[in-house]
């Protein structure tokens, strides 16, 4: 999975590509608790996002957790697929997603 993460002020923008799964999930987890503090605004992007398992719902359960304490977390570009993991697992009313 490649990760790449863009910060404009207190908005922290990540792309991610490829894989969210076990073998990647810590990697990205890692990337983010380094990356967000000063914070507000966290944009997740899943435009190129493949495929999410339940490690990487855990990663984005963890950081909305975080995030709702120092400001918001988006998830924009989701696909079909990934969109429908979220629906049947109950996120979609966990995350906000544009």
């Amino acid at each position: 999975m490649n990760i790449q993460k863009t910060v404009n002020g207190s908005t922290l923008v990540v792309e991610l590509e490829g894989r969210l799964d076990t073998t990647t999930s810590p990697k990205l987890e890692e990337e983010l608790r380094n990356s967000i503090n000063g914070i507000t605004s966290l944009v997740i992007d899943f435009e190129k996002l493949e495929y999410i398992s339940s490690a990487g719902l855990r990663v984005l359960l963890a950081m909305q957790k975080i995030m709702n304490k120092q400001g918001e977390m988006l998830l924009k570009n989701v696909s079909e697929t990934v969109m429908e993991v979220l629906e049947v697992t109950g996120f979609i009313d966990i995350l906000t997603i544009e």
